[in-house]
């Protein structure tokens, strides 16, 4: 299976078969009693690319239900996200995707 490219891939991206770290990894923010609405709706527009109205249903959710899954995608870029978010000092974690039935 060497040298198969997938059609996913990105340019300069060697070929490596799926894993089951693939299948998907959400990003969880949770909430604080720390950080105002508005720089949530702030670090989501920043780091998620959402628009203000997807930020604050977002942050919403954050603050009535005390979390909200933000993103799900690989594992490569669920971390990249937890990285950044955490940078801006929310809390948030990743967790497995259940597997699309």
């Amino acid at each position: 299976m060497s040298g198969v490219a997938h059609p996913d891939a990105e340019v300069g991206e060697e070929a490596r078969p799926r894993t089951e770290a693939d299948h998907g990894w959400n990003v969880i923010v949770w909430n604080d009693e720390v950080n105002l609405m508005s720089y949530v709706v702030f670090v989501f527009q920043r780091v998620l690319g959402f628009d203000r109205p997807k930020a604050t249903r977002h942050m919403l959710e954050v603050h009535q239900r005390g979390r909200s899954c933000v993103a799900t995608a690989s594992r490569e870029k669920a971390e990249l996200y937890w990285q950044q978010i955490q940078q801006y000092g929310l809390r948030v974690t990743l967790e497995r995707a259940e597997p699309a039935a």
